[in-house]
């Protein structure tokens, strides 16, 4: 079923309208009778069918309402700025395999580099592929992408995790091999092209971040968080 997101989900009768609204009526073309989703993005679903189709709407009637619990641990991914369209395209792909908070970094040997409106607009689109790509995989949870974050403020972030995982490929433990903590936020930090600063990797790992070798090859960085996001699904059970 299309998903929509709304700012609540009502009890018995809804109307979608603004801009999922206008999808949904002009570009998706949904009819009386079929059956959509809606989700506040907090876990609160509404199963509905169309009663009535709006130039720019739908009329719901919602069926069912309930709650989906977050899930846990929380998965973390600190992804250093790709270059051009990369950043959308590793937010689009851990969004859609469930990473919750996407904080993005300029590292220092970041080639792209955030600054003035051009930060707002990257920061922007950013969000924008989140919550999209949220919706196609049947997201109830929204992912979060959290503002720019400098190396100190990753630091901070790694010292109040759980557990602080740093992709790097010259780390002696697998992230198949590195223990997991029972609850609180798994973070991990994913370098730039040019990969992790050595005087970055220093400051991570005596705020307790933990080396960890994703595997024998060498991904993108635009790669490298959904894959090791996959990994920890499947380690903590969320999968």
């Amino acid at each position: 079923m299309p998903v929509f997101l709304v700012d609540a989900v009502a009890e018995a009768h809804a109307v979608l309208e603004g801009p999922e609204g206008r999808h949904a009526a002009a570009v998706r073309r949904i009819r009386p009778g079929e059956r959509v989703d809606l989700t506040d993005g907090a876990g609160a679903v509404g199963e509905c069918v169309v009663r009535e189709t709006l130039k720019d709407g739908l009329v719901l009637d919602v069926l069912r309402r309930y709650t989906v619990p977050a899930p846990a641990p929380r998965i973390v991914v600190v992804q250093a700025l790709p270059k051009g369209d990369r950043g959308e395209l590793a937010v689009e792909m851990m969004t859609e395999v469930g990473v919750d908070v996407i904080v993005p970094w300029a590292a220092s040997r970041s080639i792209t580099q955030w600054r003035g409106d051009k930060a707002a607009k990257a920061l922007g689109k950013w969000r924008a592929t989140a919550r999209e790509a949220g919706k196609q995989a049947r997201r109830f949870h929204r992912a979060e992408v959290a503002e720019l974050a400098t190396t100190r403020d990753v630091v901070r972030l790694a010292e109040q995790a759980a557990l602080a995982l740093v992709l790097h490929e010259a780390a002696a433990r697998p992230l198949a091999r590195v223990e997991l903590p029972g609850s609180g936020d798994i973070m991990m930090i994913v370098g730039p092209e040019g990969g992790v600063a050595e005087t970055e990797l220093a400051a991570f790992t005596e705020a307790g971040a933990v080396p960890a070798l994703l595997g024998p090859t060498v991904l993108r960085t635009s790669t490298a968080g959904v894959a090791a996001a996959a990994v920890l699904q499947a380690r903590t059970g969320r999968w």
